[in-house]
């Protein structure tokens, strides 16, 4: 059970400071909105092999949760959430050409059960859609007033920057026999967290915000980020199977190197490091075998301490940003909410 008392009471009890309804879109609202957005979108019709995946990939759904978080944080500074829903389909849409090229890079033959775009064309109209794509999606992201133009397309650029460093940093560590775990976490803030903290950036600025509270808030989805995705590589391993949604142990079998596997290198004695070295060069073996072995490994060194520690460290940093934001208490208790629902979960 992923531990939840490092998060204060008063923050768990939605009871206790209820959100402004009146005033506050719920985040469902919100993806609706953006969900509804996204079947409105028209790409030209010819070459049809251009365009035709972009409609494809953008209709396979999604949870739409990054741009929802830009017009949360629009709505949060009190802005009009309307005139930050085509910079939130920016980000939708951006995150959709990430997956296009990922799943060539990956070879993945499936995304959200569907075929995916290299597989259904070819990998040469993946890469070019994929391109013609982020093209689009900074089109999208130019529909903001003049003034904001400039500093929100800097912003734009930033999380997009990031994004690729993210993923050829992963690329690369999966050939690396050895990486450490201030380079993993740049890897996964990169990867992961960066765009979470970009999109509310975004938003808050739309919404009227001022540069140090669009910072803020900034740091908050970072940070959030960070410890959604460490909690991801403990629920690999620890979650509850009926309730995770994929394979657990599936990091393992993959010798994906996550918090767990690289903390359980760094704390192995020579007994516990040959054996975790031994379970990653076999080719063959047992799947759940291995999940066992390696898991008692980690449970000997109380690996999954380790990262709810760190996850909670994130955790509090992210809290600390929230209570420093010029917002109505109401407004940060939603954020709290928000926050609480992510990372106090079981798949």
């Amino acid at each position: 059970m992923i531990r939840t008392e490092w998060i204060p009471q008063a923050y768990r009890d939605i009871e206790t400071v209820a959100v402004n309804k009146k005033h506050m879109k719920q985040l469902n609202e919100l993806q609706e909105i953006i969900s509804d957005a996204v079947k409105e979108l028209n790409f030209p019709g010819y070459p049809a092999q251009l365009y035709e995946p972009l409609t494809y990939i953008l209709s396979l759904g999604g949870k739409r949760m990054r741009p929802a978080l830009l017009l949360m944080a629009c709505d949060l500074f009190g802005g009009d959430v309307d005139a930050a829903i085509k910079p939130a389909l920016a980000i939708e849409v951006f995150h959709n050409f990430t997956l296009m090229h990922d799943d060539i890079m990956d070879n993945a033959p499936l995304r959200r059960g569907h075929t995916t775009v290299h597989e259904r064309w070819n990998k040469n109209a993946a890469i070019l859609s994929g391109d013609v794509m982020l093209v689009e999606g900074y089109k999208l992201m130019m529909q903001v007033e003049d003034r904001l133009l400039r500093p929100i397309l800097d912003i734009f650029n930033k999380t997009a920057v990031g994004v690729c460093e993210g993923q050829q940093l992963d690329m690369e560590f999966e050939e690396l026999d050895h990486v450490n775990i201030d380079e993993y976490l740049n890897m996964i803030r990169l990867k992961t967290a960066v765009v979470l903290g970009g999109a509310l950036k975004i938003g808050a600025l739309i919404g009227g915000a001022d540069v140090k509270d669009a910072e803020l808030l900034s740091g908050f989805g970072e940070n959030i980020g960070l410890a959604f995705q460490l909690q991801d590589d403990i629920l690999d391993v620890y979650g509850d199977p009926e309730k995770f949604g994929k394979q657990v142990g599936g990091d393992i079998i993959s010798n994906k190197k996550t918090y767990l596997q690289i903390k359980a290198l760094e704390l192995a004695n020579k007994q516990q490091a040959a054996e975790l070295d031994s379970w990653t060069a076999l080719k063959q073996f047992d799947a759940v075998e291995k999940v066992e072995a390696v898991t008692a490994i980690y449970n000997a060194l109380n690996i999954r301490q380790y990262a709810e520690d760190v996850m909670q460290q994130y955790a509090d940093k992210a809290f600390e940003a929230l209570d420093a934001i010029n917002l109505p208490e109401e407004h940060k208790q939603y954020l709290r909410n928000f926050a609480d629902g992510l990372l106090v979960r079981e798949n």
